[in-house]
């Protein structure tokens, strides 16, 4: 046999490993992992527009501007929203500088968001949910502006609003709030876990899930005493469920995961699937949410005192 020839070798550590090995090692680490100086990104680091967009699928997609039944454009608003008031249009919030919010600054938004108040100083029907959206924080509400900024623009007018008096009229809507709405930050309760605070900001301020699934005064006004206690809304009674651990009448006898199940692919227990519009915010909102956050959502919602 012939003299084999010697490959050239690395002294590491005191071993002498040849230098093919250690060049297919490097090889395969860096594409294991990051380079130096690098993390993997988590959710929290995206980009503002990232982070905007799951907070638009945690609020359920906002499907009330888009118009489904009449397969109208993205967020170019239109859709009724029925109510035992009558019917209120959703508005056209894509970056349409003449229809939609192109002319709009953050802060705009955001005192919309907050407060009920357009940019003119008009004050908006109760309808659009800030009375919720008050109590997310104001950095979520800078990326959920970064992301509606991404959305395509969308020429399409808004349309009046089909509402008899006297609840069509906005000059009475300065003191409905001062009787029914309390804007604020959802306050950080520091008795609680962390899941359970991260469960009542989602349900309670960007998924905004109150608004529906709560009994209203003959004004309009949330019954606080009794928020998700369960709630009818609509020309034809519709109801929206209780979600309190009432053992009969609410979600009493539904696991942790049964909970979450539902928000994930819009089964419940018994296989049957949820209808109408809570099938489009399961669809195109809560199913997109991380498995953590929908686990927060259920721990919260068990935790909530039981109502009949």
């Amino acid at each position: 046999m012939g003299q084999r020839t010697p490959q050239p070798c690395l002294r590491v550590s005191g071993f002498l490993v040849p230098r093919l090995m250690v060049l297919l090692v490097l090889i395969l680490l860096g594409r294991v992992l990051p380079a130096a100086g690098q993390s993997v990104p988590s959710p929290d680091a995206a980009e503002p527009a990232r982070r905007g967009e799951y907070l638009f699928r945690a609020s359920g997609g906002c499907g009330c501007h888009t118009d489904h039944p009449a397969k109208g454009a993205f967020l170019a608003g239109g859709r009724p929203v029925h109510s035992p008031y009558g019917n209120f249009r959703s508005t056209n919030i894509t970056p349409d500088p003449e229809t939609g919010l192109g002319r709009w600054s953050e802060a705009d938004f955001i005192r919309a968001m907050t407060l009920g108040i357009g940019p003119k100083g008009q004050h908006y029907f109760p309808v659009f949910p800030y009375t919720s959206f008050t109590r997310m924080r104001r950095s979520d509400l800078s990326d959920l502006w970064a992301y509606l900024r991404t959305v395509p623009a969308v020429r399409r007018e808004n349309q009046p609003h089909e509402v008899a008096p006297p609840y069509g009229w906005r000059f009475p809507l300065p003191g409905w709030k001062w009787l029914y709405f309390h804007p604020g930050e959802l306050p950080w309760e520091p008795e609680r876990s962390a899941a359970w605070n991260r469960g009542a900001y989602l349900v309670l301020s960007v998924g905004h899930c109150g608004e529906c699934h709560s009994p209203r005064t003959v004004m309009g006004g949330l019954r606080r005493s009794r928020v998700l206690a369960g709630g009818v809304w609509g020309p034809e009674d519709v109801i929206a469920a209780n979600l309190t651990p009432h053992p009969s009448r609410g979600l009493g006898k539904w696991s942790l995961k049964d909970i979450s199940w539902l928000l994930k692919t819009g089964f419940k227990p018994d296989g049957e699937n949820v209808q109408a519009v809570m099938g489009e915010m399961i669809d195109e909102g809560y199913s997109y949410l991380t498995d953590g956050d929908l686990q927060a959502i259920a721990e919260y919602v068990r935790a909530l005192p039981p109502q009949p």
